[in-house]
């Protein structure tokens, strides 16, 4: 006779002989376990003969024994020969706990398989609680069993029935830490696997898939069947009130020795967990790296370079970062302003604030400053959203960690993503989307509502303080990939339906409460307005689709310059190889519902994208575009409809990782090498350049030596000329840098013009603003009228000016002799500046 080794190898043993198939296989790993494994193998004898019988196809103990050096072994080989059912499985070197499972498991017979301890931590009694919980209905799907690794399924599980669990897990322990994925070891009390039911086929799959010996196989195991697909479910187990313990010498012996074990089972999970999660950290080291080659021209001189083809995004941005910095430390509201747009303020919950990033980030702004916070932000958010996505094609959709890195990598730097980190990080940093994704297809699966709801609405609520358009958009994108599922699998859409619904209704819940002030500010607050106004050509052009962007490497700034509205509006831009290969991908594995029903969702996000009127190229011609059906709609009017298009990176990336994860496991070497140069050839056209930067504008001496203290008092406005706009937005970056010490009239903000409130860029423009700005951009200056001076002290009234400041500039010679004359009086020169006093009564 022969006992099969935890190495593999066998040797001559009075074991018991092979049984075939059984109902049950209780898998015990021991270690010097001589005192507690006879009462364990009595306990189980006893409970298994009474509740499955005692026939040779009902039950088997396979006891692994852990190259014990005390009687471990040769009690059971007493206890097997009086029980056939019980056999020992031998192992040479003390490889660990987890080498013992999966020796065990792997040589079990059962339809089901159990694994519990030599200690008799959980009575065999609650082997009850598991098998109701497995249920009958694993025992006749043996046939879906066999798709180890086939994750056709995943993303789509539309059924509202909840699947066979392939495993129960028996809850005791804590579940935040189990959550954390950190296994059941002496001192964590999170016992995930320390009683656990397993499908048999589905337990010898994981384990044979697993690699670690140690105690961090629990959460590899655990990992591995959730990323099939598979359900696991816990119940709550009873725990033995005095569980067999090895026995000491002395109390002291016994201390030292548990802490001994239990310190050196720490580390070694810990280091189990480390190599568990190195591909994922691998991944994110990657993700990381390439944002920072994205901004390593910012971040090479952080005070003295400005992203250039930002606008004045950059110096927006930073002001929002600043604003938020200077309420909260001084205990103001930080959903308004008077720091510009004076004397009406800003409202910062209709800006695009992200108030979830530069509040918690508060610390490193005092620290650093706010350009450091804008570029962290950038480089991390990019990063963070790559991960998450990576996370979320992995999880449901793939087996290879790079096919899935690949798709991550795409969805986040795809060009129009690219585009808009030159200055709208609340279009790049979405990392809150996939999660919410995530959880709305847990809901579909219907198997915990109440708490995926309550999830869901927390992120849902969350996104909604990192950028409300972008979450509109991924609604939009939900929605119609949601209707697409309809189309191509109505059963299952239906099905999901019910769970779907009632986690929306806990969702909103749960944001409603949280959200009901800030919202009402937004929309009803000072400075709320109803719609932006976006001008008519804010779709893309059919030829945005496939050229290519300014910063791609096959890009042209020229053309891109033409098709878009700016240089951080390059809203497609995909390329024609891309666009290329999702077609080829969607006709290669139509098969599969989720491609039918992303192919679908690409197709319609681009169609919407190209607005309310499409112009056919080189033509005349403008035809009708499926926007219009919403141009209208709340919220969605105003939205930059070119905008949608973004949609389209993560439907490309996770198009992308499907393909690559069927190429890499094509069997044929020249078959995988030309898949592998198809997608080659339509990623290398795309891939992003370091985004270009400039020389920043200096603030003038005069803001940053305090000279201005002198000439504005508290509550007056400084009036730089020309006033701040969407087109010249510098003298944000001086109040920046002047600790938000005076107040600005005009500004680059959303807020309201008109008695409709139609929202604008900027502050509502004055006679004074538009004709400094006029005479700055290359007109005439008028001739210098009563009117004129009366138009210019109710203006200067109006914002509450305290001075009018005019750095040295192209055109200061005839701004300056303007100004005087408005204002009657010449100029003092203050460092490198001419001001005017212009408080009340000075003018």
């Amino acid at each position: 006779m022969t006992d099969t080794t935890a190495t593999g190898e066998t040797e001559p043993a009075a074991a018991a002989p092979w049984l075939g198939a059984v109902g049950l296989s209780v898998v015990i790993p021991a270690h010097e376990d001589a005192q507690r494994i006879g009462p364990a193998l009595d306990a189980f004898r006893v409970h298994l003969d009474a509740r499955l019988g005692s026939g040779p196809g009902d039950w088997e103990l396979v006891v692994v024994d852990d190259a014990s050096t005390d009687a471990t072994a040769d009690l059971v080989e007493a206890a097997a020969a009086d029980e056939p059912r019980i056999r020992l499985i031998r192992s040479e070197d003390h490889r660990g706990r987890g080498a013992a499972l999966r020796a065990g498991v792997l040589a079990s017979a059962g339809e089901r398989v159990l694994l519990a301890d030599a200690g008799l931590s959980t009575p065999p009694a609650e082997l009850d609680r598991l098998e109701q919980a497995l249920g009958e209905e694993n025992h006749g799907n043996h046939g879906n069993h066999g798709n180890h690794g086939n994750h056709g399924n995943h993303g789509s599980h539309g059924s509202h029935e909840v699947p066979a669990p392939a495993a129960v897990l028996g809850r005791t322990g804590n579940r935040l830490v189990r959550a954390l994925g950190i296994p059941g070891i002496p001192g964590f009390r999170a016992d995930t696997c320390g009683f656990a039911l397993f499908d048999g086929d589905r337990a010898r799959a994981a384990f044979g898939a697993s690699v670690l010996d140690g105690p961090a196989i629990d959460a590899e195991v655990l990992r591995w069947v959730r990323r099939q697909g598979w359900h696991v479910a816990e119940v709550p187990v009873r725990r033995t009130p005095k569980p067999h313990a090895r026995p000491r010498r002395t109390a002291a012996a016994a201390a030292a020795t548990a802490t001994a074990t239990a310190t050196g089972d720490r580390r070694r999970a810990l280091k189990e967990l480390f190599r568990l999660n190195s591909g994922g950290l691998a991944v994110a080291a990657v993700f990381i790296a390439l944002s920072v080659y994205v901004f390593h021209g910012l971040w090479a001189d952080l005070d003295g370079r400005y992203l250039k083809d930002a606008l004045q995004d950059q110096n927006q941005w930073e002001w929002f970062v600043g604003v938020a910095t200077d309420n909260i430390t001084h205990l103001r509201n930080p959903l308004f302003t008077l720091a510009q747009g004076m004397p009406d303020g800003v409202n910062l919950m209709a800006n695009a604030t992200m108030l979830g990033l530069t509040v918690p980030l508060i610390p490193v702004t005092l620290l650093f400053g706010e350009t450091v916070t804008f570029a962290l932000v950038l480089t991390l958010g990019m990063a963070a959203s790559a991960w998450t996505w990576y996370w979320l094609i992995r999880r449901r959709l793939v087996e290879s960690r790079w096919a899935a890195a690949a798709g991550g990598a795409l969805a986040a730097f795809a060009p129009p993503m690219v585009s808009h980190a030159n200055g709208h990080p609340n279009f790049v940093v979405l990392f809150v989307l996939p999660l919410i994704i995530d959880r709305a297809l847990r809901l579909c699966e219907g198997r915990n509502v109440v708490r995926d709801g309550v999830l869901l609405g927390l992120f849902a609520t969350y996104q909604i303080f990192l950028g409300e358009e972008p979450l509109l958009i991924a609604a939009l994108g939900m929605l119609v990939f949601s209707l697409a599922y309809l189309l191509v699998d109505r059963r299952r859409a239906l099905a999901a339906a019910r769970p779907l619904g009632r986690g929306v209704v806990i969702a909103a819940g749960v944001c409603v409460p949280l959200l009901i002030f800030p919202l009402y500010w937004q929309f009803f607050g000072p400075q709320s307005y109803h719609s932006v106004l976006h001008g008519d050509n804010a779709g893309n052009s059919p030829r945005a689709l496939v050229e290519y962007a300014a910063r791609s490497l096959f890009g042209d700034a020229e053309t891109a310059g033409r098709l878009s509205l700016n240089t951080t509006e390059q809203n497609a831009f995909y390329g024609w190889p891309l666009l290329a290969l999702g077609v080829a991908v969607c006709v290669w594995m139509w098969r599969r519902r989720v491609v039918r029903a992303l192919a679908i969702t690409g197709a319609v996000a681009l169609a919407l994208s190209l607005g309310p009127w499409v112009p056919v190229p080189r033509t005349d011609v403008v035809l009708p575009g499926p926007w219009r059906l919403m141009v209208k709609l709340p919220l969605f009017e105003s939205v930059i409809e070119g905008r949608v298009a973004m949609v389209c990176a993560p439907v490309l990336g996770v198009l992308l990782a499907l393909a690559l994860d069927r190429i890499v496991r094509m069997r044929t070497r020249e078959l995988r090498t030309l898949g592998l140069l198809a997608v080659a050839a339509a990623l290398i056209p795309v891939l992003p350049l370091p985004l270009a930067v400039r020389e920043r504008a200096p603030v003038p001496a005069f803001i940053t030596s305090g000279a201005w203290k002198g000439y504005v008092k508290d509550g007056e406005a400084l009036v730089p000329v020309p006033l701040p706009d969407p087109g010249q937005a510098d003298a944000l970056h001086w109040q920046v840098e002047a600790d938000f010490g005076f107040r600005l009239a005009g500004g680059y903000f959303n807020g309201p013009w008109g008695p409709d409130r139609i929202g604008i860029y900027g502050a509502t423009p004055r006679h004074l603003s538009n004709l400094l700005r006029d005479v700055r951009y290359g007109q005439q200056p008028p001739e210098i009228t009563p009117q004129w001076r009366e138009q210019a002290r109710r203006d200067l009234e109006f914002w509450k000016a305290g001075a009018v400041v005019l750095p040295f500039q192209d055109r200061g010679v005839e701004l300056r002799d303007v100004i005087s004359e408005l204002v009657g009086r010449q100029p003092e020169k203050v460092e490198d500046v001419w001001v005017w006093r212009v408080g009340p009564g000075q003018v």
